[in-house]
């Protein structure tokens, strides 16, 4: 006897799309069947929507302790349940004090503990001085390493030379870990300031992204060591990371929502709420942003939620030198993608793929983000073909601002379940540590 099972038309399981029964019990998948499966309770899925697993999110800056003022575990993760993220990963920065040794990590996972309401686990920071630290967090759980190419907008993180980089990568491939790194060249970049996006634009060039990358590559290619780059933004970079794919350097490589939705060219000026950092580009970058997801040498798409307070996106100078980089968009991200992607033929096997099982096979928890039998029960009910559009009221992020406010988009999250329990409200979530199945 199941205690639940799931009967629905559309399930996308890592065999692709079928129709059947999905068992749950003790909050995993116990089998997947043609046929009725016995259990205490039955869900019923309805013929316009679709059981999905539920999606991870390895890119979310939560902000606490030390900034929860811009979001906080209660508020992301609540959002995180209502868009069907059932796993995030949190940002060892923007809190204070950052996750770069035990005491930070302990306090973090401490300040988290009673809040969440999906799964939640931690990177840590590869920073200036804390090498001696890296092999004690690796050894605590973490889900790897983060370091920048350049300042990271908080000055108690700070980023790492091309030399402290190859020393950090030099220690991350002795213990098999991940560096995952925001990959700008500070060289290529330029001061920002006013109102023009496009004047914004210019000050971030792709070859910022690129020279970052290619020497990274290099560099992990040297090392061994596993290389992860987060946010990719320019096209540009995609034949430098199929290249290494195919002499075998470990590179895995993500982009963003926004990327795949916004283009520069229907950005107004002033529009700060649609600033991040590197920035949304062209109409052809973003087309060719899809085609780097369709053949594989992006592997994933993630959030990079960030948020900050209303006030620090300057709208009312509309200045893009002066306002906070980062888009909040953890809630809306899928039926953005949905949106998007549906427009350009691609099924939703290929978004879950992208938004759920490549993130989850990333940071090594191999129960998550797929339906099959042992994984955990983490599963939500979409409707993709419903419409909706983004309005402020609706989000559950601390901070309401959105680039995504007035969009109408495609896809809707009906229900949510983590380890089988559906989510309506209350904290239930666990704290992750790597390894955990």
């Amino acid at each position: 006897m199941n205690d639940l099972v799931f009967a629905a038309h559309r399930i996308v399981t890592p065999a692709g799309e079928r129709s059947g029964f999905v068992g749950v019990s003790g909050g995993r998948i116990t089998e997947i069947s043609d046929h009725p499966l016995p259990a205490t309770t039955q869900i019923t899925v309805a013929d316009d929507e679709i059981l999905l697993p539920g999606l991870v999110d390895t890119h979310v800056h939560v902000n606490e302790p030390g900034r929860t003022e811009w979001e906080g575990f209660a508020t992301a993760t609540r959002a995180a349940a209502a868009g069907g993220v059932t796993t995030l990963i949190d940002m060892p920065l923007n809190s204070i004090p950052p996750t770069t040794d035990l005491p930070a990590l302990a306090t973090k996972r401490a300040t988290a503990a009673d809040q969440i309401h999906v799964d939640v686990g931690c990177w840590a920071g590869a920073v200036p001085g804390n090498t001696a630290d890296l092999a004690d967090l690796h050894h605590a759980g973490v889900f790897g390493f983060k370091a920048f190419t350049l300042h990271s907008g908080v000055d108690e993180f700070g980023h790492l030379t091309r030399a402290q980089l190859a020393e950090a990568m030099r220690h991350i491939a002795a213990l098999d870990a991940l560096l995952i790194v925001h990959a700008e060249d500070p060289a290529a970049i330029t001061p920002a300031s006013g109102r023009r996006y496009q004047d914004f634009l210019a000050s971030r060039p792709p070859e910022a992204e690129t020279s970052a990358i290619a020497g990274l590559l290099e560099q992990a290619e040297e090392t061994g060591a596993r290389l992860h780059i987060l946010h990719l933004s320019s096209a540009e970079a995609i034949p430098l990371l199929a290249g290494a794919k195919r002499r075998g350097v470990r590179v895995t490589a993500e982009t963003c929502p926004h990327y795949l939705t916004f283009t520069a060219e229907e950005i107004p000026d002033g529009a700060t709420q649609f600033k991040c950092c590197p920035p949304i580009r062209e109409a052809v970058n973003r087309e060719r942003l899809w085609q780097g997801l369709a053949d594989g040498t992006i592997d994933m798409i993630v959030s990079d939620h960030s948020p900050c307070t209303t006030a620090l996106k300057r709208l009312d100078t509309g200045d893009f030198g002066q306002a906070w980089g980062g888009i909040a968009g953890l809630q809306i991200g899928l039926p953005a993608i949905w949106t998007a992607a549906s427009e350009r033929g691609f099924p939703i096997t290929d978004v879950i793929r992208w938004m759920a099982t490549n993130p989850a096979d990333l940071v090594g928890l191999p129960t998550k983000g797929r339906i099959e039998p042992g994984a955990n029960a983490d599963l939500f009910v979409f409707a993709p073909d419903a419409e909706f559009t983004v309005t402020a009221a609706d989000l559950h992020h601390r901070n309401k601002l959105t680039a995504y406010e007035g969009r109408r988009l495609t896809g809707v999250v009906r229900a949510t379940w983590l380890r089988g329990r559906r989510l309506t409200g209350e904290p239930g979530g666990t704290l992750l540590t790597r390894g955990e199945t």
